[in-house]
């Protein structure tokens, strides 16, 4: 990797020109670099300005941007008489002059159709047409590529075409979104047009702390109130973003089977190398790193980071150093997802016996979370409340505990709120929904999550489990460092629910019989 010309660490949407702070934007790209071998001389920057094929292709709209035109009238509808502001995000520095892979805001995702990793800085406005306040407008403000003939083009080393790669013109950005594009410097006299008694301006919180900032000076100069008020204004448009996403939309499922099928995909060539795995010292990091490979050659990445967890090691719920060894005889519970291109991710985990065959004390703990997971498949249906699942797994749960002389009272006197013991085994949810993030709609009401009725179109996990630590008093010597848990995900239909991850086997003689089928 080239060590030369660091990121600047300016913000591009800070709030004074690099004119007004008496430094030029070349000056500005090399900032902090005490490194740099760049030549500076007119005749190289002559000749490194010609001889380059000008030609700019046409580019494909997107498939997303067959939805989202109704995702933004949504939008508008459940916010009247707001300009709504939704930044893409910046790079993070991960070390010096090195930064995180970038992955853009999920909102700014959904609203925009983008994904993967191109659009750093840029941000989408959303506003009510002046002719129809339901139907929605919408304009994005990115950095296009830059000509040969700039400085940029060679030294910049956060948008120079020579050092992160070809950079789409505002034209091709328009093909591709089908909404009109700008450039990101206009961003700001945008945003304040008309701003007042009759429109206000609201911001995605805490996804780029510079346009935030922008907005709020906005709201102030214009009268628009600030503190609490403006608070409630940006945290009920994250809100609303999260709800509208409760239910996908046939593009959206079809990613989803997309993501499903590249993580079962990465499932089979973790068990092709488990052997690889138990032989190094590290093996549960040989798990994580083949379900990686895959993950990175198939989507985007990994939807969160692996869970791939030896031993005693998945009884930790989020077990995510994945240092340990990998030993014959022990469960391995992988929990992980692959993240396609569009940024809709998977979510599935399996327990596997490392042997290739279960013992009969984890085949007990193994057939009772799979029972938990089957009651909850069972009685998934449109109308049932969302908090429901879990009620139903826990049922199971709770009973086959006090079958094994577990709890201190009978399963029914553990169900009720007042007892709960059952909870100490497994002390997570039963559901999450799950789409473009992992945890999908977090910032949903609760009247919206937990206490809704499932509708078709819904997506998310059933996952109960088991997890007897190896320090646990209180259960038998034959339990203590088992750590069980299935996890699929799951579509809402007309009259049921699809396990969209049906393809990887679910039960023990199942996993079995793959596993002996995909060992070397």
């Amino acid at each position: 990797m080239s060590n030369e010309n660091p990121h600047s660490t300016d913000s591009p949407l800070s709030t004074t020109t690099p004119q007004e702070r008496g430094t030029s934007p070349e000056e500005l790209s090399s900032r902090g670099d005490t490194r740099s071998q760049r030549p500076t001389s007119e005749a190289f920057r002559e000749f490194i300005a010609s001889g380059w094929d000008e030609t700019v292709p046409d580019a494909e709209r997107l498939e997303a941007a067959a939805h989202t035109p109704a995702r933004r009238d949504a939008l508008v509808q459940a916010i009247p008489g707001t300009r709504l502001v939704l930044p893409a995000g910046v790079l993070k520095v991960r070390s010096n002059d090195t930064d995180y892979p970038f992955r853009p805001d999920t909102a700014f995702a959904y609203y925009t159709g983008l994904g993967t990793d191109e659009e750093p800085d840029s941000v989408l406005v959303v506003e009510p047409s002046a002719e129809d306040p339901a139907v929605a407008e919408a304009t994005y403000f990115f950095r296009p590529r830059a000509g040969f003939d700039s400085t940029e083009f060679y030294a910049d080393s956060r948008y120079g075409e020579m050092w992160v790669g070809r950079r789409p013109t505002l034209a091709e950005a328009s093909q591709r979104l089908g909404i009109e594009v700008r450039h990101i410097d206009e961003l700001r006299d945008h945003l304040a047009k008309d701003v007042g008694a009759s429109l206000s301006l609201s911001v995605m919180p805490q996804v780029d702390a510079a346009v935030e900032e922008m907005v709020q000076e906005i709201r102030e100069q214009n009268g628009l109130p600030g503190g609490e008020d403006a608070r409630r204004e940006f945290d009920r448009l994250q809100e609303v973003s999260s709800e509208q996403r409760l239910v996908k939309d046939a593009y959206e499922i079809a990613q989803m089977r997309e993501a499903v099928d590249a993580t079962i995909r990465g499932f089979e060539d973790v068990v092709r190398h488990l052997p690889e795995a138990v032989g190094h010292r590290r093996g549960e990091r040989v798990i994580e790193g083949v379900f990686a490979r895959t993950a990175r050659a198939d989507g985007n990445g990994v939807g969160y980071d692996t869970i791939a967890a030896a031993g005693d090691h998945a009884c930790t719920l989020h077990w995510i150093r994945n240092d340990g060894a990998v030993q014959e005889g022990e469960l391995v519970l992988i929990d992980a997802g692959v993240e396609v291109d569009s940024l809709y991710t998977a979510d599935v985990t399996r327990t596997l016996p490392v042997s290739g065959t279960f013992t009969p004390t984890q085949r007990k703990v193994y057939d009772a979370v799979l029972e938990a997971a089957d009651a909850v498949f069972a009685v998934a249906r449109p109308g049932l409340r969302f908090r429901d699942l879990h009620a139903t797994a826990m049922d199971v749960v709770a009973r086959h505990l006090e079958g094994w002389g577990l709890l201190p009272g009978s399963a029914e006197e553990s169900l009720s709120p007042e007892g709960q013991w059952h909870r100490r085994w497994m002390v997570h949810g039963t559901s999450h929904h799950l789409g473009m993030d992992v945890h999908d709609c977090a910032k949903a009401r609760r009247e919206m999550y937990l206490d809704a009725e499932l509708v078709p179109g819904m997506v998310f996990t059933i996952e109960p489990g088991l997890y007897f630590k190896e320090n646990d008093l209180l259960v038998p010597e034959e339990l203590r460092g088992i750590g069980v848990r299935i996890e699929d995900d799951v579509l809402v239909t007309e009259d049921g629910v699809e396990n969209l991850s049906i393809a990887l086997p679910r039960r023990a003689e199942e996993i079995e019989a793959w596993m002996a089928t995909l060992k070397p």
